[in-house]
């Protein structure tokens, strides 16, 4: 699964607790990422380690296309993310919704590609690359796949 990436909170308003973690635990924004936060429900990222690995926030209810819940995300490199995307059909992880989870699942967020899914006791996670070129290389074009987007 790689590296921690980053674990989903919800908060009633994002600046205000990017503040209090600012103030009380030393994160800071991850400007490389603060454009999300622009986009209607989108996470505010803040790191205490300069970005390796970082909190969302986000604010309750605010996501226009699904329930955002806490849940925990990891890093990955292209290659196994790939062969991730590629072993899908002999597993048996289900996305958020309880339907297995596919190649064609992959969700584009323009700066990385992830994959959502849940274990089977409700527990969420995310799986991201943030090489983004190879995995549009070898999975999207490969495949023909036509990603979702959230936004």
């Amino acid at each position: 699964m790689g590296t921690l990436d980053h674990m989903h909170l919800l908060v009633p308003d994002r600046q205000e607790a990017a503040r209090w973690y600012q103030e009380n635990l030393g994160f800071e924004i991850v400007g490389e990422y603060a454009a999300w936060a622009e986009l209607e429900g989108g996470p505010l990222h803040i790191s205490a380690d300069g970005g390796k690995s970082a909190i969302a926030l986000f604010e309750r209810g605010q996501h226009p296309d699904f329930k955002v819940e806490t849940w925990v995300a990891f890093r990955v490199s292209a290659d196994p993310f790939v062969t991730f995307a590629d072993e899908l059909a002999s597993k048996s992880i289900q996305d958020g919704d309880g339907k297995p989870l596919g190649r064609e699942s992959v969700v584009d967020h323009d700066l990385c590609y992830a994959y959502y899914f849940r274990d089977p006791y409700g527990n969420r996670f995310e799986l991201d690359c943030y090489d983004y070129d190879r995995v549009n290389r070898d999975l999207i074009q490969k495949y023909a796949i036509t990603p979702i987007r959230f936004w």
